[in-house]
């Protein structure tokens, strides 16, 4: 297990936090990795009935970590093979799209516990999660098709939101706070930043309460239902969108123009200033 993500369990909770808190928990090949790994002991151990997926410090996660890709950083094995467009495929279906999807058919019942920034990718980690406890200082945003990017990888806002709000969130790259988060139904409960680890705590072990064989199967269940209307053969599809669209020359110009310039939490915070669109 690598430091950028730790595990600890405490009776029935096991809780994963990612642990880059001055990179506002961007999500490099590290971060990614170890996430996997600790989904792993947790499937692994049956003492384990529930899943808290946290954070260490302000912010959630501000998405990918772009540091590699504007050349800041050298790039891993696997940001090397992005220098084709079937590598760059193969990259993003391993490490984003089958990651994100092994999250939410987990078969424990997972929360996420969300402060700050949960940006782009930092959202769609979130919704992957089956419920959300938002701090009161959370915000929920994704830029991305200002920087011409259809999205990110799964785009999970029309199941969040609903259609016609998803649009106008991401058209005009909005940003929603923790209690219209709540209005919208993306997460389940908004609590003050000092409550937020008891209360997702709280709600753990409410959870952790129901027998382990019927949790597995109402979860299945409800992701059946999803899964039959039609959502994750439209994930699927968004994959492919995204894949084109991030191919196009505008988007080859437009990532051709960002090297150099920073990575996505210096992105954001140049956006959070007013000094750039995305």
């Amino acid at each position: 297990m690598s430091d950028v993500v730790l595990y600890t369990v405490d009776g029935a909770v096991a809780t994963i936090t990612l642990n880059r808190p001055d990179m506002r928990n961007a999500q490099d090949t590290a971060l990614i990795d170890g996430i996997d790994a600790a989904f792993d002991r947790a499937d692994a151990d049956d003492d384990v009935r529930v899943v808290v997926l946290a954070a260490a410090g302000d912010h959630f996660s501000s998405g990918h970590d772009l540091k590699a890709s504007v050349g800041q950083t050298e790039p891993d094995a696997w940001r090397l093979m992005r220098d084709t467009a079937e590598g760059k495929l193969r990259h993003e279906e391993v490490m984003y799209y089958e990651r994100c999807i092994r999250i939410h058919d987990f078969r424990k019942p997972t929360i996420a516990q969300v402060q700050g920034a949960c940006v782009a990718a930092g959202l769609m980690l979130a919704a992957m999660c089956d419920l959300i406890v938002a701090a009161d200082d959370a915000f929920f945003s994704n830029p991305v098709l200002r920087m011409s990017g259809a999205g990110v990888e799964l785009l999970v806002e029309p199941w969040e939101l609903g259609f016609r709000k998803s649009k106008e969130f991401l058209l005009t790259a909005q940003r929603i706070d923790a209690n219209e988060a709540w209005r919208l139904g993306l997460v389940n409960r908004v609590v003050p930043r000092a409550e937020l680890e008891s209360a997702t705590r709280a709600l753990a072990d409410e959870v952790a309460l129901v027998p382990p064989i019927t949790a597995q199967m109402v979860k299945r269940s409800i992701n059946d239902a999803q899964a039959l209307a039609g959502k994750t053969a439209s994930w699927r599809n968004h994959f492919m969108i995204h894949q084109f669209t991030s191919n196009t020359a505008t988007a080859l110009r437009m990532a051709e123009e960002r090297k150099g310039k920073g990575s996505m939490r210096e992105v954001f915070e140049a956006r959070d200033r007013g000094d750039t669109p995305a």
